[in-house]
């Protein structure tokens, strides 16, 4: 056989093994600046902002989404654990909100694929707002201003219903995204970074490798894992969040749940034990605004939160050691301090009140 005859022979196999690099060097993770403004129904957004901030949704009408959503704090409440409806202490941060509807799962164990259900979940349950679809639709006919909104959103005839209630604060939710950061007109080619951030830039795609993992518009793969993060004190030193931990492993049926002793964080939702103790990879933007950070809010810097991931994390990490100096170190912080941009300010809608409806009063 002829030099010419083996060279075309060849070809298919060169062909298939020059596609497949093509293909895995097409799919590597990278950085990718935010994609542009969802598209929104206006007046189905407007009432879901109403909503969003309306304290009568939960049970006594002490507590809002906002309550634990704060505009000022990226959306999240700035509690290293969470406060819940009528005095319940949570065992989880509260996750901020900007960008939500760019996260495949939501949720720190990731039981939430669907923006509109999760809402749904976080009104109703009684550990958040302790809400009840009939009262809520009842307390919305009631203020007329708010009824008239909902009219708005969905016709003049409709009449109020839960459910509904929850599509329009997920409307909402859709228009809430990250500013602009320093990182995005890098990306974009529109300016440079500083000296120091863009060395931290390199070494998260690079040395580092966290790229791997914190990659796409909100830097998280959206999958989970585990870090071996160290549990809150508060966790088993206060009563009421190891109530409120029991609780949630006994909803999601894991096996004697009160021997547990920490979170399992995904394992409670896919029972495969490879998953316990894992956790949803968090997206890294607008960390200057949502300390503290990861799922129990046991690191109050980025400096803390760097220096663990050098180490490899903590027991049963997925995590390797980085090797990093104190100035790489420093170099990664700059990074991320450069993936924030100022929060913009919110208005907060004005309070409504109970009134005359159709020419009755309540």
């Amino acid at each position: 056989m002829s030099w010419l005859q083996k060279t075309f022979r060849a070809l298919p196999m060169l062909c298939l093994l020059a596609a497949g690099w093509s293909a895995a060097k097409a799919e590597a993770p990278q950085l990718q600046p935010l994609p542009a403004p969802a598209k929104v129904d206006p007046a189905l957004a407007d009432l879901g902002r109403h909503l969003f901030f309306e304290p009568r949704l939960s049970g006594d009408g002490s507590r809002s989404c906002a309550s634990c959503h704060i505009p000022a704090r990226g959306f999240a409440d700035g509690e290293p654990l969470s406060r819940g409806y009528n005095g319940t202490e949570y065992f989880r941060n509260a996750p901020g909100l900007l960008s939500v509807r760019l996260k495949p799962r939501l949720m720190w164990d990731g039981r939430g694929t669907e923006l509109t259900a999760v809402v749904r979940e976080m009104v109703l349950d009684a550990q958040f707002m302790n809400g009840n679809a009939g009262i809520i639709a009842e307390r919305i006919r009631q203020m007329p201003p708010l009824f008239a909104l909902w009219r708005r959103a969905f016709g003049e005839r409709s009449e109020p219903r839960g459910e509904q209630a929850f599509l329009a604060i997920g409307e909402y939710l859709k228009t809430l995204d990250f500013g602009r950061s320093a990182v995005d007109a890098a990306l974009r080619g529109e300016a440079g970074l500083p000296p120091l951030a863009d060395q931290g830039m390199r070494l998260f795609t690079g040395k580092a490798g966290c790229v791997a993992c914190h990659h796409g518009p909100l830097l998280s793969d959206g999958k989970p894992h585990r870090l071996g993060v160290p549990e809150h004190p508060a966790l088993m030193r206060e009563p009421l969040r190891t109530v409120s931990l029991l609780r949630h492993v006994a909803l999601h049926k894991l096996p004697n749940p009160m021997a547990t002793r920490g979170d399992p964080g995904v394992y409670a939702i896919s029972k495969d034990p490879a998953e316990r103790g894992s956790f949803i990879t968090p997206g890294l933007r607008g960390l200057n605004h949502s300390a503290p950070y990861l799922h129990n809010g046991r690191f109050g810097s980025l400096d803390e939160v760097v220096d663990f991931h050098d180490r490899g994390g903590g027991p049963g990490s997925e995590l390797r050691p980085l090797g990093l100096s104190q100035q790489e170190r420093r170099a990664l912080v700059a990074f991320l301090q450069a993936l924030s941009a100022p929060l913009e300010k919110v208005a907060e809608p004005p309070a409504h009140d109970y009134n005359a409806v159709d020419g009755r009063r309540w």
